[in-house]
């Protein structure tokens, strides 16, 4: 079985989604024969890598709210976080564009360490405040992976792997990604958001089954929150 995963990491319901899916996996008496394909997505591929604006600010100006509205909607984010065990801190996180942090993802891949990457970017972003735009700061967080580091400072330093990106995000207007996590399962059925454990155990048992035992299953609806009030919305067309 193959489920992949269109995501961004500066995407608080990826991160939680993530878990979800993973406390169901470790319920799935077949996990051992799950292949976990992590697909790009960017949130806004217009975002400046360096920007001194706070994720507050940028939530106030999108959204037009005031700061203490920005903040709630912050908060409640955190909330929702740290009821799967993850430490969202937003009052320090760092906004900035993501694609090279993509890039050097499709270069991990390569390699055999794209969960081991995925989880340190992620956990970098949302936890550690660390500067995921940042090529030094990449480089770092790729030799935590386990990435040769000459390489993969090549790869920043170019253009390599950006088609690999930029398929991924074509795949997902295809398939008619309205935002993420987006989780498809063998290409026939999709969750959207980030959907309780039991919602993606109940779905891939019933895809095993289907594909298994030959019992019947309708396609997954595309009904969730994959987008809300923090931002995980579909990114503006690229010309």
């Amino acid at each position: 079985m193959k489920i992949e995963i269109w995501s961004d990491y500066v995407c608080p319901f990826c991160y939680i989604g993530k878990r979800h899916l993973e406390e169901a996996l470790q319920q799935f008496p077949q996990r051992d024969q799950v292949d976990i394909v992590f697909k790009s997505f960017e949130l806004d591929p217009n975002a400046p890598v360096h920007t001194e604006m706070s994720i507050q600010e940028i939530l106030s100006k999108k959204y037009g709210t005031s700061l203490e509205q920005a903040k709630n909607m912050t908060d409640s984010m955190t909330q929702q976080a740290a009821t799967v065990g993850l430490d969202f801190r937003f009052d320090t996180s760092i906004p900035t564009n993501t694609f090279d942090a993509h890039r050097l993802t499709k270069y991990a891949e390569t390699k055999g360490k794209e969960a081991e990457l995925t989880e340190i970017l992620l956990h970098a972003h949302f936890t550690l405040s660390k500067h995921i735009g940042d090529k030094e700061t990449l480089l770092g967080l790729a030799k935590q992976a386990g990435l040769e580091e000459i390489e993969s400072k090549a790869v920043l330093e170019g253009s390599d792997f950006s088609q690999d990106v930029r398929t991924d995000e074509e795949q997902a207007r295809q398939i008619g990604v309205q935002g993420v996590p987006f989780f498809v399962i063998n290409r026939k059925y999709a969750i959207s958001g980030a959907q309780p454990s039991d919602v993606f155990l109940n779905s891939i048992q019933k895809v095993w089954e289907e594909e298994n035992e030959a019992s019947p299953l309708q396609p997954l609806g595309a009904e969730g929150m994959a987008c809300d009030e923090n931002g995980c919305d579909v990114p503006p067309s690229k010309s």
